[in-house]
């Protein structure tokens, strides 16, 4: 995990009461199962976005799994974390979560895409565990920012009142894709500029960029280059953190971190692979938006099964 040049101010933070059950290694199986998940999704529904999907399964199952405080018991409850997927295209890997920790059932991923099915291409806010409907790239940085300020603005309003109040986590995710619209420069600018008004600082909310340097048209380098992205996320004054997105401990790590930090909103640049774990499909972005066929489908289950036959405890 690659540290930002200067750091933000450390802050307590009241440890997470859920007990954590799971090694890393059974985090690492669980984003395996969620990728065969999405891809026989995407063949049954013969259209989808395989590639970031699968790119980003390490990444989700440690949200959900590990740090996240979201659950179908607390689904309503206000003080319920929030998680907002603006790159809604991969929404499959997001519904084979949400099945897999009991939102709906999970033979509802069986009509993904389907005309009246409950899972369409992208989210809705009308599924379980879905926060806001995403459609056309580049909102959701800016719904994050809306509603991790609304949540400071109700606690210091509930404080003031004299009754106790948390702020809870908001994190989002973005493709690198996505980086292309102005919009989310303009939330990126607006997000750290409480910075200097303690109450309203946006410490809650954390930024994950699904770094995999492809996007529908190609190569994110040759539609139109994104670097030096940590320079110009850190001239906006935001805690940068760059990592492995398919290493479990360092996702942990930056997420943990993100938590600390007081002073600003945390941004996790995470590379990825697009299409991890099947060969056929890495980095290559013609996978981007493309479902595999059947025989494609039982080949890249196939490779991932075996990925799970050699995980060993560590």
């Amino acid at each position: 995990m690659s540290l930002p040049k200067s750091t933000g101010t450390a802050k307590t933070v009241k440890q997470n009461q859920r007990r954590v059950t799971y090694t890393k290694a059974g985090l690492q199986k669980i984003a395996h199962e969620l990728r065969i998940d999405v891809l026989k999704m995407l063949e049954k529904a013969k259209s989808g976005h395989p590639a970031s999907a699968l790119g980003t399964a390490e990444i989700f199952s440690v949200l959900y799994w590990d740090y996240l405080n979201i659950s179908p018991q607390n689904a309503q409850d206000p003080s319920r974390d929030k998680f907002i997927l603006s790159n809604g295209h991969i929404c499959p890997i997001l519904y084979a979560t949400l099945a897999k920790k009991g939102f709906f059932p999970e033979t509802e991923l069986n009509s993904l895409r389907k005309i009246n099915a409950l899972l369409q291409g992208h989210p809705d806010r009308n599924i379980p565990g879905i926060e806001t409907t995403a459609g056309s790239l580049g909102q959701g940085l800016s719904l994050a920012t809306g509603i991790a300020l609304t949540q400071k603005i109700e606690a210091d309003t509930a404080n003031t009142a004299g009754n106790t109040a948390t702020t809870t986590k908001v994190i989002v995710m973005t493709s690198d894709g996505e980086l292309n619209e102005g919009q989310t420069w303009e939330a990126a600018m607006y997000a750290p500029r409480h910075s200097h008004t303690p109450k309203y600082t946006l410490d809650n909310l954390t930024w994950i960029i699904d770094r995999n340097n492809i996007q529908i048209s190609g190569h994110t380098n040759e539609v139109l280059p994104l670097e030096n992205l940590r320079e110009k996320l850190e001239s906006f004054n935001w805690y940068v953190l760059e990592i492995d997105g398919h290493n479990i401990s360092e996702i942990q790590g930056a997420l943990k971190m993100a938590e600390n930090i007081t002073s600003r909103p945390t941004v996790i640049i995470a590379h990825t692979i697009p299409g991890k774990g099947v060969d056929f499909m890495e980095k290559d972005p013609k996978w981007h938006g493309k479902a595999p066929n059947r025989e494609q489908m039982q080949d890249a289950v196939a490779q991932i099964k075996n990925l799970l036959k050699n995980i060993k405890d560590y």
